[in-house]
């Protein structure tokens, strides 16, 4: 299906919510793995949430009543810390540089930018002490990926929670003229999956798209696929396009963001959206180890002031 939140999009999107609110190199065995293999929880990005990114306890919450509607499943997020820098003002764009969301270790690299400040580790610290997952996201522009992968790492993966690293595949190399991003070849699949299992060999690198032509043919060794497809006029609609993902990579482990606004005309009429969607992906696709619900529309099911324990 089609990407709602494409490149345009997303700079309309991203200028909107941004009136709407304004250090490590240990390595540590990461979390273990579920019995049932089954992660479930939230996407959380800077532009996402309505009101700034709610406080660590908003997330424990919600993502623990997430997980709690799928038996077995454990708490877990997929935290994106570098997303495509953007201009400021009239005729808003993206630079193709990448803004990590953490101070630089100092030297030079072309094409990232870096924050001041650090905005993971509170969070991170408490997703440690509960047990939560964490996969940690990029959107790369030009910047090299490796260097990518070493600066995320080198910062976060001393964390029990990490499990992984992530790329939206979409924001690859992405230009005017190629707004659905470069596919990533069977090498460039090979060198980074070495590159995050070099942290730790249990680490699993997620390659992210709706369109399986995107994803690497044949190379699949320490690799997960997720999907962020989205306007869908059905449920029925959502499943037909998520089966076929998970058939394409039927041998490696796969998962699901779900939850987009341009979907919610049929979602918002579910008694439990979450789950309703969740367990009808869990029964139609086997392989399925990851389930999202992205932060676009998670205040609608976890308010802020009380995101429920349990359903």
């Amino acid at each position: 299906m089609k990407k709602f939140y494409g490149p345009g999009a997303m700079m309309l999107v991203a200028a909107f919510l941004a009136l709407c609110f304004g250090a490590c190199a240990v390595k540590t065995t990461p979390a273990a793995k579920p019995k049932t293999g089954l992660r479930a929880g939230l996407r959380s990005s800077p532009y996402g949430p309505k009101n700034g990114i709610p406080a660590p306890d908003y997330w424990l919450r919600s993502a623990r009543s997430m997980a709690s509607r799928f038996n077995g499943a454990v708490p877990a997020l997929v935290w994106i810390v570098g997303t495509m820098e953007s201009t400021a003002g009239p005729g808003h764009d993206f630079t193709g540089r990448i803004k990590l969301s953490f101070p630089s270790p100092g030297g030079e690299f072309p094409d990232i930018v870096f924050s001041d400040q650090d905005a993971n580790e509170a969070f991170f610290e408490q997703f440690d002490r509960n047990g939560y997952r964490v996969w940690l996201q990029v959107e790369p522009g030009n910047a090299d990926m490796e260097t990518l992968i070493k600066l995320v790492m080198d910062r976060y993966a001393r964390h029990p929670c990490v499990i992984g690293f992530g790329v939206d595949v979409e924001w690859h190399r992405w230009s005017r003229q190629n707004d659905e991003g470069t596919g990533v070849s069977d090498d460039q699949a090979r060198s980074w999956s070495e590159r995050v299992r070099s942290y730790h060999p249990g680490y699993q690198l997620f390659l992210k798209h709706w369109l399986e032509s995107k994803m690497p043919p044949s190379y699949r060794q320490g690799l997960a696929f997720i999907s962020d497809s989205q306007e869908f006029t059905s449920l029925a609609e959502m499943l037909a396009d998520f089966t076929a993902w998970g058939s394409a990579f039927a041998a490696s482990p796969v998962g699901f963001q779900f939850g987009y606004p341009p979907d919610g005309s049929w979602w918002r009429k579910l008694a439990d959206p979450p789950t309703a969607i969740g367990d009808a992906i869990l029964a139609r696709i086997p392989n399925t180890t990851d389930l999202y619900w992205v932060d676009f529309t998670m205040q609608e099911i976890w308010p802020d002031a009380a995101a429920p324990e349990g359903k």
